[in-house]
């Protein structure tokens, strides 16, 4: 590696404080105006042979170590260092409840894919997913020593269970392909050089410390923090103003919160809000849900958050939620199943026999009575038909204020961010600033709950890795051919 290496003493001031004197390492590279001045306490700093050029890559998730691999693997010759402030791949570790839902096996379809990103499901029909898609995101992992498997539901895991499995993965196949991950460090800002070049300033938040990088090709895969925003603004990007996506939905009803634990397979819900100018299909979902103690979660509610994220932003999280318990069967044959069971079981509590074919369990049962003003004790005998016919109304079209929302524990995702009209999604290349790449959910791009947000990482990361990896080498070459 062609520099030299000098010590001697320096003094670094920062905007807050001024450290003493204290010994630092200088590395000079013969030839290139790129240096780095740090602490010979501190980690190692950029540094490459003088005809390389450098990419940095912000932010080491998903999108940005897959981006950063997918790179190196194209053109080896490229310096790849990526900048991340905590540790890497944190969001995979905790993802899935520790399992890591990798992608989707079920939405084969790009077209069909793409229906579920509420932010980027028209943008992402082209040739996105066709690039890298589930099945390639799969086969990746596969071929890399993960084993997958498939749920029901169509979520992808690692057959260990352990996001152990992704993250040692990801981190090993980025060890051994020459990618340097520095981590508690952020960039603070980036301006561009006559030259073209990214000029960018790097920090340690826990010291008085100061790094400036020169770097060819600079990819912004941050995640939903602020510092890739502030980075895309500086460099000309305009944001969508981020809200809250994938959420759970706060319900004041405390026999409701008696029913915690409770799940429903499938139910028919639809969201009402009173900021609603036009009707959106999509805040009508089906699927599973779940009772918690604060309101209601499950797949139908989460998606429900993502598609109506900046509604509900809008309307203070307030609305109506309407839920069909029972939404394969007909309110008319709701009140016959209803009929049918009053009359074989006339002597007996209403509360302690409940029609089977409803598929419901008692508890709700009882809630439901409760709802109606129907005493725990009453017979069957003395149901009036009116009370039938409420008990069938109410579950098909039972109403929930919702006046709140949760947390989802499992992802954490955001709607908002760079538009993607401003970048070029076959490569994934700023149209503002040529050498510029975004990847994941610093776009404003976001998916429901499944394994789609993980996708949006891989793909984006991929394209964009490919993309500076096709122009390094050309650029190699191109240098090889003038020499």
């Amino acid at each position: 590696m062609s520099f030299i290496l000098a010590r001697f003493t320096l003094g670094v001031s920062s905007s807050t404080a001024t450290i003493p004197s204290k010994p630092f390492h200088v590395l000079f590279f013969p030839g290139r105006r790129r240096y780095s001045a740090l602490p010979t306490a501190t980690a190692a700093p950029v540094c490459q042979k003088s005809s390389e050029e450098l990419l940095v890559v912000v932010g080491g998730g998903a999108a940005g170590i897959y981006g950063a691999i997918r790179a190196k693997t194209v053109a080896p010759n490229l310096s790849v260092v990526v900048i991340e402030k905590g540790k890497p791949l944190s969001k995979v570790k905790i993802s899935g409840g520790g399992r890591c839902n990798v992608t989707n096996g079920h939405a084969v379809d790009n077209l069909m894919l793409a229906d579920n990103y509420p932010r980027g499901h028209k943008e992402l029909k082209g040739s996105f997913f066709n690039m890298h898609g589930p099945k390639d995101t799969m086969s990746w992992f596969s071929s890399h020593g993960v084993e997958l498997k498939t749920e029901d539901d169509g979520r992808v895991f690692p057959v260990s269970n352990s996001s152990s499995s992704v993250v040692d993965c990801l981190m090993s196949e980025a060890k051994e392909k020459g990618v340097s991950v520095q981590t508690g460090k952020v960039v603070t800002s980036a301006t561009r050089s006559d030259g073209g070049k990214f000029l960018l300033k790097i920090e340690k938040r826990t010291v008085d410390y100061v790094e400036h990088i020169e770097a060819d090709y600079l990819l912004i895969a941050s995640g939903s923090s602020k510092q890739g925003r502030s980075l895309a603004i500086q460099l000309g990007h305009s944001i969508v103003q981020p809200v809250p996506s994938l959420f759970t939905f706060k319900i004041e009803d405390p026999q409701l919160a008696e029913l915690a634990g409770v799940t429903f397979p499938k139910v028919k819900a639809k969201l009402k809000l009173e900021t609603d100018k036009w009707s959106i299909p999509q805040l009508t979902q089906v699927g599973p849900m779940l009772v918690t103690h604060w309101g209601l979660s499950g797949p139908v509610i989460l998606r429900l958050s993502a598609w109506g994220a900046r509604h509900l932003f809008s309307s203070d999280y307030a609305g109506i939620l309407y839920v069909d318990f029972v939404p394969d069967i007909h309110i008319a044959n709701v009140k016959s199943i209803l009929t049918k069971h009053k009359n074989q079981f006339v002597k007996q509590k209403v509360l302690n026999s409940c029609p089977p074919e409803l598929g419901i369990v008692k508890r709700f049962w009882k809630y439901m009575l409760h709802t109606e003003g129907l005493a725990g004790d009453i017979s069957w005998a003395s149901i009036s038909n009116s009370e039938l016919l409420a008990v069938a109304s109410h579950l098909k079209h039972c109403l929930f204020k919702v006046n709140g929302k949760g947390q989802f524990k499992d992802e954490f995702v955001t709607a908002g961010g760079v538009p993607l009209t401003e970048i070029t999604l076959s490569t994934m290349e700023s149209r503002i600033q040529s050498g510029l790449f975004f990847a994941g959910e610093v776009l404003n791009v976001d998916g429901v709950t499944g394994g789609f947000n993980f996708q949006n990482a891989w793909s984006g990361g991929y394209i964009a890795g490919t993309s500076i990896g096709n122009l390094a080498v050309a650029a190699s070459l191109e240098e090889e051919a003038l020499t």
